[in-house]
């Protein structure tokens, strides 16, 4: 079975030593390795893929023996179970839908949830379940408890925000943290919030892009995962750039969720640290 072990310390010589030396008494063979240090904060981190039959726990008993103050995590190599958040827009879900089916993303996706009815026919095409939770009438935290009831019948270990245009609470957020990963329709940290492509034609940008990043408390300020862009001019209408845009949230969104899901990105303050 292969395994992905993820560290992070205080850097300080034999670091790599003693982790690797705790794999090698294990008898477990070690696939790929890739460290960095952030040397403004001293901190050392390490993804290592290995391969073997172990005792997940005695594994890290036996790592915290060495190394007591080390932060592990340990994850099988497995599809993740995921639950995406949508709206109205199909581009991303349908795009998630498709990479899921035929394995180009390691997960599972168990149930699409949304605000509208309107994708409904795409979901169930794929034999996944769809929850429409209307919003319609209600105050937000009534149906944020709705939509709760629904995300915890399938406990996921992430949730995806493929265009989900409501803002989730703190209470929501903290619920699952480090587990939302969404798609902004911008470069972050410009244009945060509404019609970012109404507010990026005000400005006359001649780049138009996306971010996917973890969700935290604070609208489109969680931790950034990946971005990419698109050069315009003058002639793209915020209707053009919308349409422009759907291409980069679509690639940036897959992308992201290929690096998390592969256990990849470590969260580090407000920042991420990506081992591609």
């Amino acid at each position: 079975m292969t395994y992905h072990l993820l560290i992070q310390a205080l850097d300080r010589m034999g670091l790599i030593h003693a982790i690797s030396g705790v794999l090698y008494d294990f008898g477990l063979n070690i696939e790929q390795n890739n460290e960095f240090v952030d040397k403004a904060h001293n901190r050392f981190f390490m993804r290592t893929e290995f391969s073997g039959s172990i005792d997940e726990e005695m594994l890290v008993r036996a790592i915290k023996g060495r190394l007591p103050d080390v932060l592990i995590k340990l994850c099988p190599k497995s599809k993740k179970r995921v639950v995406v958040m949508v709206t109205r827009e199909s581009h991303c879900l349908g795009d998630l839908l498709l990479r899921a089916r035929y394995g180009e993303l390691d997960m599972d996706i168990q149930a699409v949830i949304s605000n509208h009815d309107r994708l409904r026919d795409l979901v169930e095409g794929f034999g996944i379940a769809y929850h429409h939770v209307s919003h319609e009438g209600l105050d937000r935290d009534v149906h944020e408890g709705r939509i709760l009831d629904a995300v915890l019948d399938h406990d996921p270990e992430y949730l995806v925000l493929a265009k989900y245009m409501r803002i989730l609470s703190p209470e929501f957020v903290n619920r699952f943290p480090h587990r939302i990963i969404n798609i902004h329709h911008s470069f972050l940290p410009a244009f945060v919030g509404a019609s970012p492509y109404r507010q990026a034609y005000d400005r006359g940008v001649k780049i138009i892009g996306a971010t996917a990043h973890f969700v935290n408390e604070d609208l489109d300020d969680g931790p950034i995962i990946t971005q990419g862009v698109i050069p315009i001019n003058h002639t793209f209408s915020a209707e053009d750039m919308t349409k422009a845009g759907r291409d980069v949230e679509k690639q940036v969104l897959a992308r992201a969720l290929k690096l998390v899901f592969d256990d990849r990105v470590f969260i580090f303050g407000k920042k991420t640290i990506i081992f591609e």
